[in-house]
């Protein structure tokens, strides 16, 4: 279980801490790093406002406190009428629930020296002086005597919120502050408008690759977690220039990979249209301990795959394979790969997964095919951005997770392609449209990138050999 706070568990409290704002969290306290030890508590978190205070217990329940005022060593009860308690998840699963205080505010927080974080009188006393951790865990020496006293469990008990125990595998506390949007974009402005809609769907449907090196359509890869969206974001492009929402590839939300054929997908140019220059190649997810080995990711990028190739884990892909294409010219090839990655749970992805990231990453090197990641779910990600998608690049929050993946991936910040892909919606929004086709044209021009270095390639090729001749 991962102990930190992740950007779900952060959109939850910051809604309930005021809807109509976003929120910057700052880790100010963590156990398993500083120690479980009320001084040390009170050193890091006294006199910093607003806090929030998370446990994370050993049956993968995580819970915790709000309190608006800041923490104290006084010996004494502080009135908050904004404070509360909450459950963001339990088992393992996401199970958010808000406490609210029940006493206009008094008793909302108790600071003592000899205490740690410490909620009501006492619906939560998390541990007192000094605890030390006992194998992977710390046995909190806290006490829930007061449950319900100030604030109202609307009916959920010990149990059914903190599994009945305070062992926790860590605790944090975090500064909040009210973040507001940047006044200037932090990558571009847009205009969001039904011209700028048609201007980009129309240089899209417009696209043709490189003259030169007899190309009529280009391939670009669509590689990702499950469920992270990769076969969403083909529904959403091929529902843009059909005119209404498309299921067209298997998408939704599963265990395990719900894609398990490769398929090379074309999109139309509206209803029975003819086929667009561009084809967007979806295979099975990025699992743990399933999904493409390096030879199968090999030959992806190779163009040995056929499309319809049904992937199976028991049986390897190899050149003996009924259908696999021993010679691949240019056109079966990889032009550009898009990792797709569910922005709302990025900072989560497991190490296996980003190991397997990174080892297709060094293949994609070797073979100078270009990389751009496609940040899905946004709304997820910002409060702001969920009401208006226009504001995703005044959004602070987008701006850091964007920040953060460039990072990770060892790619320039120009490369992270934010998108929301249409999952409930029945009818068509233009600036979801927007977003995307914006992605899609800047795939396209990497594309072109990797093309112009391939026809460089030729040309320096076929000087070198009019040299010989002469």
């Amino acid at each position: 279980m991962a102990t930190e706070l992740t950007q779900i568990h952060k959109n939850h409290l910051s809604r309930w801490i005021s809807s109509s704002k976003k929120h910057k969290y700052t880790l100010l306290y963590k156990i398993s790093r500083d120690g479980c030890c009320s001084t040390t508590f009170h050193s890091f978190c006294d006199n910093k406002g607003p806090t929030v205070t998370i446990l994370y217990n050993t049956n993968n329940s995580v819970y915790g406190g709000y309190t608006a005022v800041s923490w104290n060593s006084n010996g004494a009860y502080a009135i908050d009428a904004k404070a509360f308690l909450f459950r963001l998840e339990y088992n393992g699963s996401n199970q958010p629930m808000k406490f609210p205080i029940k006493t206009n505010g008094t008793n909302a927080i108790y600071g003592h020296a000899s205490y740690g974080p410490t909620f009501g009188g006492h619906d939560l006393h998390s541990f007192a002086n000094t605890v030390n951790k006992s194998g992977t865990y710390f046995p909190l020496n806290g006490n829930v005597n007061g449950w319900g006293v100030t604030y109202d469990f609307q009916g959920q008990n010990y149990n059914s919120v903190m599994n009945g125990n305070l062992q926790v595998l860590d605790l944090e506390v975090y500064s909040v502050e009210e973040q507001e949007l940047l006044q200037k974009p932090w990558i571009q402005d847009v205009e969001w408008s039904s011209k700028l809609e048609e201007d980009i769907k129309d240089k899209v449907a417009m696209y043709k690759p490189l003259p030169g090196l007899d190309l009529k359509q280009v391939r670009i890869l669509l590689v990702g977690q499950v469920g992270a969206g990769k076969s969403s974001y083909f529904n959403t492009i091929n529902s843009i220039f059909r005119g209404h929402i498309s299921g067209q590839a298997n998408a939704g939300s599963a265990e395990h990979s719900l894609t398990t054929t490769y398929r090379v997908y074309q999109v139309r140019d509206g209803y029975a249209g003819k086929p667009l220059n561009f084809r967007l190649c979806d295979t099975r997810g990025l699992e743990e301990d399933q999904g493409l080995d390096d030879h199968e990711v090999g030959y992806l990028l190779d163009g040995h795959v056929p499309d319809r190739y049904k992937f199976n884990p028991a049986v390897p892909l190899t050149p003996d394979t009924i259908g696999f294409v021993k010679n691949p010219k240019l056109a079966d090839r990889i032009h550009c790969v898009v990792f797709v990655l569910d922005g709302s749970t990025v900072d989560v992805t497991p190490d296996k997964v980003m190991e397997r990231i990174k080892s297709m990453q060094m293949r994609m090197n070797q073979r100078g095919i270009p990389q751009v990641v496609l940040l899905t779910k946004i709304d997820r990600i910002c409060a702001e951005v969920s009401d208006d998608i226009r504001r995703v690049f005044f959004s602070p929050a987008m701006k850091e997770c964007v920040d953060r993946v460039a990072t990770v991936m060892g790619l320039p910040r120009s490369h992270i392609l934010p998108v929301k892909n249409y999952e409930s919606e029945v009818e068509l929004d233009q600036n979801t449209n927007i977003l995307s086709l914006l992605s899609l044209r800047r795939m396209l021009h990497f594309v072109d990138d990797f093309l112009y270095n391939k026809l460089d390639e030729m040309e320096d090729a076929k000087a070198q050999q009019n040299v010989i001749k002469e």
